[in-house]
């Protein structure tokens, strides 16, 4: 059939055509960059073996494992390891705990480090900066354990330097901080800002060394302020990373920072109303139990909700935003 002199295609025929032209650019691809596909194996080889064959231990979480019958000889047992999460009397408490100190450090952090970081680009002297950047990043390579000891000699009920040194001397009365738990909510962000504000400074400052020098010479003929030049130029420069950040943090707001809510604290019961989180509740129930199906699926959880607030908040971020977004 010819339809003003031309012949009509077959049904599907264009679209096998395209499939076929799109195949053909593909295997042209794959050979003019053949040399670059071969240097990314060893790097994808590592990232299967260490990224994607252990994902096959999500099976763990639906299953009643046997040590004996080893995983895939185990029995499913469907949901009923998350049971544990959600019927258990803490579940309440232990959510809360978590997603409060998770959103407290992702917006009192981001007020902090970007502060921070503004203050330490602004000293001209470089071994001056030098200095402060390597105080401030020292905590961060400490072990929770030796951060917990810290805490320790400063709040030891008997010999601690805050009751011993502070307290007493100005005629107060010592605090039992390790069986009270009112404080430890500002003890617990007090140490993780001290431990991690210096590492989350380093991409902050990357970012403003490279921003144009050229706009602050102008900024400053034109006769703008410190405070003009950061509001006007500093900022909005950053704007790109902070959302990159944020939204990876908001990813993390079901998980917490395990030494930090059970070294610090020592594991004291009479703390847990204010230190207990998913998964330090999850790590006690495992050693008393002993089932790592429903730890498991603790972590499955929690991926899975960190995973779903990523793509929430990336797509809020893409429909303010196209530019800005991170995919």
């Amino acid at each position: 059939m010819q339809i003003e002199g031309r012949v009509a295609a077959r049904p599907g025929e264009g679209w096998n055509t395209t499939r076929m032209s799109r195949f053909g650019k593909l295997i042209r691809n794959v050979i003019k960059y053949k040399a670059l596909l071969v240097m990314m194996i060893p790097a994808l080889v590592v990232v299967v073996i260490n990224c994607y064959m252990p994902m096959i231990g999500v099976l763990i979480a639906f299953k009643n494992v046997n040590y004996a019958k080893g995983i895939f000889g185990s029995k499913w047992v469907g949901f009923e390891n998350f049971r544990f999460l959600f019927t258990t009397d803490t579940a309440w408490r232990i959510t809360i705990n978590t997603v409060s100190y998770s959103l407290l450090f992702i917006i009192l952090g981001l007020f902090i480090v970007v502060s921070t970081s503004i203050a330490l680009s602004e000293v001209r002297n470089k071994r001056v900066s030098k200095v402060y950047q390597t105080a401030m990043l020292l905590p961060n390579f400490l072990s929770i354990v030796v951060v917990s000891y810290i805490v320790y000699a400063l709040l030891n009920p008997d010999y601690g330097f805050i009751n011993k040194s502070i307290l007493e001397p100005l005629g107060l009365t010592p605090v039992n901080w390790y069986n009270e738990s009112t404080y430890w909510p500002y003890i617990l962000t007090s140490v993780h800002f001290w431990m991690s504000t210096g590492m989350s400074c380093v991409i902050y400052l990357a970012a403003i060394s490279g921003i144009d020098q050229e706009m602050y010479e102008a900024a400053i003929v034109d006769g703008a302020t410190k405070w003009q030049q950061i509001r006007k130029i500093t900022l909005p420069s950053l704007k790109p990373i902070m959302i990159i950040l944020l939204i990876l943090s908001i990813g993390n707001i079901f998980r917490s920072n395990f030494g930090l809510f059970y070294q610090v604290p020592l594991n004291a019961a009479a703390l847990y109303p204010a230190t207990d989180t998913i998964d330090t509740y999850v790590y006690r129930a495992m050693i008393s139990l002993g089932d790592i199906g429903m730890s498991s699926a603790a972590g499955l959880y929690q991926s899975v909700v960190g995973a779903v607030l990523v793509i929430l908040s990336n797509a809020i971020v893409r429909r303010i935003d196209k530019d800005q977004s991170l995919f």
